[in-house]
């Protein structure tokens, strides 16, 4: 058991080795502010939005988009309904975007979707745009989303991403979990990054990318389970950066049922896995080269889940191993308990962090906000059995049901301060 012990021990030195970094990205936030932007020139922008049976919240994001106090001349908007069975595509056009259709049964996921929308929007529009917004169905966007975005897309960046926050922060401590990850990683990664000069990288929504980028891919070419962080690999090994807006806030939503989440998880932890096959190499060559980003993104997808899945074989072999030999037991329930503890106070620190820091973001109680931040720690020691597990099980993309509505929001709370008026 003392060999367990050890094992516990490396594994806890590497992870520390790999991920100190993090940590010290938390001052540079404090104590470095992003550069102003140095002027805004106008850009026709087409935003994308791929959506499935996202009748009961569509139509919000396109009212935040009809409130933006971004010239409404320069957003086209474009809207896939993907093997919809509900009123998505209806509402889409109600409420002013061009919509196309799509019936694919096969070739299912975001990444698909999108790919058929790009070319879409190519062939119908074939002078193109200055740049193309990504959005998912359930986001609401602050007013001045695109004008703050634009600003930043004015300094020179071929792709920006912004702040994600989240509408359904307080339903519990699962959709908490998921909200609290976000603002640390648009507050502490993403905003330390930018600062620093290095990349960033976009996560899932709310990203936009300019006419060069789009010339160079193509339709959309991204189709592994987590396409957002392969779109961000492949850009960062091919030179790009990433740019970060930290005042154009999206909200999205959530999900709050633990299957739900194990699933969606499941699918980010295999998707991990597949980039780092795919462009691993690329992005070893890149860390070669001095690349910092490569890197950051390597780190990214790949050493927390070999050394959780390490960890879990490691613990259960020497174990089973002890109590066939007659070991002393309670050597290994301790050792696995020391990790556990070490887990959960890391996770901890970076939770409270974030709670502290982004108060006023957090659209939600303040006795949850505290509660949450105690949470946080085990949905993120979730992610170990999740981790596990989809390595022997074959993940695929499936749909995330989305019903938070600014209706929704207003009927909880009168009070709750919206980003745009409902309705």
């Amino acid at each position: 058991m003392e060999t367990l012990k050890l094992v516990n021990w490396i594994i806890g030195i590497l992870f520390t080795a790999c991920y100190c970094y993090q940590f010290l990205y938390i001052p540079v936030v404090w104590f470095r502010k992003p550069r102003p932007s140095v002027g805004s020139t106008p850009h026709h922008f087409a935003v994308l939005i791929c959506a499935r049976n996202e009748q009961a919240v569509i139509g919000d994001l396109l009212a935040s988009l009809r409130a933006q106090t971004y010239d409404p001349s320069l957003l086209d908007v474009f809207v896939m309904a993907d093997n919809c069975t509900d009123d998505t595509a209806e509402i889409a056009r109600q409420g002013g975007a061009r919509v196309y259709e799509r019936c694919d049964k096969t070739q299912v996921g975001k990444g698909f979707a999108l790919q058929a929308l790009m070319a879409h929007v190519a062939e119908d529009y074939p002078e193109g745009f200055d740049g193309y917004f990504i959005f998912d169905a359930d986001n609401i966007l602050s007013p001045d989303y695109v004008d703050k975005m634009n600003r930043t897309f004015s300094d020179g960046f071929d792709i920006v991403t912004g702040y994600r926050n989240s509408k359904n922060y307080g339903d519990n401590w699962i959709s908490a979990g998921y909200a609290l990850w976000f603002l640390r990683e648009s507050r502490y990664l993403n905003q330390a990054r930018h600062v620093l000069g290095t990349s960033c990288a976009v996560g899932g929504t709310g990203f936009l990318f300019s006419r060069a980028v789009a010339e160079d891919m193509g339709t959309w070419p991204y189709h592994l389970l987590i396409e957002d962080i392969e779109f961000s690999v492949d850009q960062i090994t091919h030179g790009r950066r990433i740019a970060f807006c930290p005042d154009a806030v999206l909200y999205d939503e959530q999900p709050t049922g633990f299957i739900q989440s194990w699933r969606q998880r499941s699918r980010w932890a295999k998707g991990a896995l597949q980039v780092f096959s795919r462009y691993g190499g690329r992005l070893v060559r890149g860390m070669l080269r001095g690349s910092f980003a490569c890197y950051d993104m390597a780190m990214a997808t790949m050493p927390a889940f070999i050394l959780a899945v390490l960890g879990i074989v490691s613990n259960l072999t020497l174990a089973v191993y002890g109590a066939m030999v007659g070991d002393d037991l309670l050597i290994a329930v301790q050792s696995v308990g020391q990790m556990v503890f070490n887990m959960y106070m890391t996770a901890f620190a970076v939770g409270a962090i974030a709670t502290v820091t982004e108060w006023r973001q957090i659209r939600t109680t303040p006795a949850k906000k505290i509660l949450y931040a105690f949470t946080f720690p085990f949905f993120m020691i979730t992610y170990i059995p999740i981790t596990f597990a989809c390595v022997f099980k074959k993940v695929e993309w499936k749909p995330i049901e989305h019903k938070v509505s600014a209706a929704t929001i207003q009927e909880r709370d009168p009070q709750e301060s919206l980003p745009f008026k409902a309705g």
